[in-house]
C-alpha cells in the first residue's frame, strides 16, 4: 500500500532552491490529516551534508541519491534515480517545484510510473473521508479554478509553483533518518553533455524574492513609463515587476511579470500601477501582505482587490510619491 510524502528537492549548486523548503512545510501541513511522514529526495553530488537542513524544515526521512552523474541536472539521470525512488519506496503523493528543472523532470517521472500529474498547482488539500489529495490550478485561462484528483493510480503526484506557499519555519529541535540510496547510476546514463555553465551578471533580484513590488500593467503606457517606477523601486528597495499585457508589449523582460503564466509572488507591499487586475494577475499576487493600487478606473477589479485603491493619473503621482520618501529619508538623515 502507497504511504508517505515525498518532495523533490531541487538544488543548484549544492543551495536548495526556496520552492523545496515551501514544498516540505506544505507536505508537513498534508501529513498532519493523513498520519503520513514526509520524506525529502536530495539528488545531486556531494549534497548529502544539506540533509539536516531538510530535516529542521519538516523532512522525517532523507533519501540522498549523490552520484558524480547528478552534479548538474540532466534529464535522464535524474528521472531515472527519481523513478528508482518511487518505485523502491512506493510513495502516496510526490511533490515537485513547479521551476525550469521541475517542469521538465516530473511529467517524465509520471510517464515512467503510469500515474496522473497536475501541474502548477497553487492549493493542495486532503478530502477528508477519502483521503485523496485535492491538487487545485487556474484552467481556461485562468477564468476557473479546477481541482483535479487522481483516485486510481500512485503516487499522486503536482508540481507547486514557487511562492504559493508559505515558508515554513526551521526548528534546529528536529530529528530525523538520512538513507543513502543506490539508484544503480553511472555516468553512461547522460543523454547529453554540458559543455559550458554560463551565469548571468545581472543583480536584478528575483521578484518572488522581493519584500515590496512596484508593478505596472497597460497604464504605464510604454516602456518608457516604466522609469519612473523603477525609480520609485530603488527608494522603497524594492523591484520592478509587470502584469502579462506589459510583457507581451514587449516593454519589459518576461521574468518581472506576475501572474498566472507569471510568477507567484507574496510580498509585504505589492504596489499596482495601471493595472486592471484581471483574474490570471490576481492569481499571482493576491496573497501579497498589502496591496496598493493606483489606477484612473475606480472600477478596476484591483482597485476592489487591495487595502488601498488611489484614483490617479499615475504619471503624476508615483513622482510625487518619490520625490516624498526621497525629501522623508533626507529629513531623516540630518543631525
Amino acid at each position: 500500500m502507497s504511504k508517505g510524502i515525498f518532495v523533490a528537492i531541487e538544488q543548484r549548486g549544492g543551495i536548495v532552491q526556496k520552492v523545496s523548503i515551501e514544498l516540505l512545510g506544505e507536505a508537513r501541513r498534508l501529513s498532519g490529516q493523513l498520519g503520513e511522514d514526509v520524506t525529502a529526495v536530495l539528488m545531486g553530488s556531494g549534497v548529502s551534508h544539506l540533509s539536516e537542513m531538510l530535516i529542521q524544515y519538516g523532512a522525517d526521512h532523507v533519501l540522498v541519491v549523490d552520484h558524480p552523474v547528478l552534479e548538474h541536472y540532466t534529464t535522464e539521470p535524474y528521472t531515472k534515480a527519481m523513478t528508482h525512488v518511487i518505485h523502491t519506496y512506493d510513495p502516496n503523493i510526490v511533490l515537485f517545484g513547479a521551476t525550469s528543472i521541475g517542469r521538465d523532470l516530473a511529467p517524465r517521472v509520471a510517464s515512467r510510473i503510469h500515474t496522473g500529474l497536475t501541474a502548477d498547482c497553487t492549493s493542495l488539500a486532503i478530502e477528508e473521508e477519502s483521503k485523496l489529495l485535492l491538487m487545485t490550478r487556474p484552467a481556461f485561462g485562468g477564468n476557473i479554478m479546477a481541482t483535479i484528483v487522481c483516485k486510481d493510480y500512485r503516487p499522486q503526484m503536482a508540481t507547486v509553483r514557487p511562492g504559493v506557499m508559505p515558508l515554513p519555519e526551521k526548528d534546529s529541535r528536529r530529528s530525523g533518518s538520512v538513507e543513502q540510496v543506490d539508484a544503480g547510476l553511472s555516468m553512461e546514463d547522460r543523454n547529453v553533455e554540458i559543455l559550458e555553465i554560463g551565469k548571468s551578471e545581472k543583480k536584478q533580484v528575483d521578484i518572488t524574492e522581493s519584500k515590496i513590488l512596484i508593478s505596472g500593467g497597460r497604464g504605464v503606457g510604454g516602456p518608457d513609463g516604466f522609469q519612473p517606477l523603477r525609480e520609485l523601486a530603488d527608494v522603497l528597495g524594492g523591484e520592478v515587476s509587470a502584469s502579462r499585457v506589459a510583457v507581451d508589449s514587449g516593454w519589459i523582460e518576461k521574468d518581472r511579470q506576475v501572474g498566472q503564466t507569471g510568477k507567484t509572488v507574496r510580498p509585504n507591499l505589492y504596489l499596482a500601477c495601471g493595472i486592471s487586475g484581471a483574474i490570471q494577475h490576481q492569481a499571482g499576487m493576491e496573497n501579497s501582505e498589502c496591496i496598493i493600487a493606483i489606477n484612473l478606473d475606480e472600477g478596476a477589479p484591483m482597485m476592489k482587490l487591495a487595502d488601498l485603491g488611489v484614483v490617479g493619473d499615475l504619471a503624476v503621482i508615483i513622482p510625487k510619491l518619490t520625490q516624498a520618501i526621497q525629501d522623508y529619508k533626507a529629513s531623516q538623515t540630518v543631525e
